[in-house]
């Protein structure tokens, strides 16, 4: 089986690769030629999914899956929640995310958030989402190097360790977007 997965994040493509099972080929939009920036216009991130699967199914006629994630802060009313990777910007500077939210953290004692991640998948046949959830709490100073994002001040629920400090394996095992994925492989396979 081959299905497109509509991101130009290399490091979610690598991420996603990594738990995909091998009998099915991933393609990115940079394999297909796509290096348009599609528009996430939508206000939540099922939507922001859904546009990006059926902008690729649409304009090349390939199945596809397409995903967007969103960390929710409590406290701060669920920012950065569908403007995660904007929160500081459009340029997607995850460093200049982390120093927004932890500044507009500074002095809150309630630091619970959760990561939530959405895989639409399209194809001729199919229009159907999968939802991965992951709580835990935002750190006071990032940790780790390992992931991207966000994952050096998320802490899962359970660990004592960030998302950047964990392993890869054990991270996409418990991750949102593990989850997530884990759904839609049990729906492929």
């Amino acid at each position: 089986m081959q299905l497109v997965f509509a991101t130009h994040n290399q490091n979610k493509l690598l991420e996603v690769q990594a738990i995909l099972p091998q009998s099915i080929k991933l393609l990115s939009l940079n394999d297909i030629n796509c290096h348009e920036d599609i528009a996430e216009t939508a206000n939540t991130i099922e939507g922001n999914a859904q546009l990006k699967a059926e902008y690729v199914f649409k304009t090349y006629n390939l199945p596809c899956f397409a995903d967007d994630t969103g960390l929710f802060v409590n406290s701060l009313n669920g920012e950065p929640g569908v403007y995660s990777a904007r929160y500081a910007g459009q340029q997607k500077d995850a460093q200049a995310n982390i120093n927004k939210l932890l500044k507009n953290l500074n002095n809150t004692k309630d630091r619970s958030a959760y990561f939530k991640t959405v895989i639409a998948f399209k194809t001729e046949n199919d229009n159907k989402l999968f939802t991965g959830i992951c709580k835990g709490q935002i750190t006071k100073t990032p940790s780790g190097s390992a992931g991207f994002g966000y994952d050096p001040i998320f802490k899962p629920l359970g660990y004592t360790q960030t998302f950047a400090e964990l392993d890869p394996q054990t991270k996409n095992q418990i991750s949102h977007r593990g989850q997530a994925l884990q759904k839609f492989i049990d729906y492929l396979i």
